[in-house]
């Protein structure tokens, strides 16, 4: 990955992502931020409300934007300054979406940029939109992607997750009863 400068971005840059959403993400995502909304992971609630079925955290999905913008635009050293956001239509587990960023104007003197930011279903539908002000890094950097060994480091914080996540379901359960 390579970072862009302020002097080397200009209005009509483009850069995008596309992410195929899991349950899993979804409930990654959850548990990390504790959002426990039933409407992104209870089947039978979410079917009373007019989603029909669990839909993803809107942040989550603002979250592929940020992806978009710290590591292909500007890319690698960026800082987001803010974000607008706009969510049109539900995000669901099996989803394809692709985040999208274009350049709208660069203030070189302020070493600020404001971007366009969508993303997209698979159906090109747009899920969400907005504008973002980000800070490039004054240096180009060039980053490495290194190996996560999230696997082995995480795997029991992973297990703890999965286990407080089936007896936060359970406790659930037996209080509507």
């Amino acid at each position: 990955m390579i970072g862009k400068t302020i002097a080397e971005l200009q209005p009509g840059d483009r850069a995008e992502m596309m992410r195929v959403v899991e349950e899993d993400d979804i409930a990654s995502f959850i548990d990390a931020v504790g959002d426990l909304n039933p409407v992104h992971s209870d089947a039978d609630y979410a079917a009373t409300t007019p989603f029909k079925s669990p839909i993803a955290p809107g942040i989550f999905t603002a979250g592929l934007i940020s992806a978009v913008i710290g590591t292909r635009l500007p890319g690698p050293g960026a800082v987001y300054l803010s974000q607008s956001l706009k969510f049109v239509k539900p995000v669901r587990a099996g989803d394809t979406i692709t985040a999208r960023v274009d350049v709208l104007e660069v203030l070189t003197e302020r070493n600020r940029a404001r971007l366009q930011t969508v993303c997209v279903n698979q159906r090109g539908e747009e899920v969400l939109s907005g504008e973002a002000w980000v800070m490039p890094s004054r240096a180009r950097v060039v980053y490495e992607e290194r190996p996560r060994p999230a696997a082995l480091a995480l795997g029991p914080w992973a297990m703890a997750a999965q286990a407080a996540r089936l007896w936060a379901a359970l406790v659930t359960s037996a209080v509507r009863r």
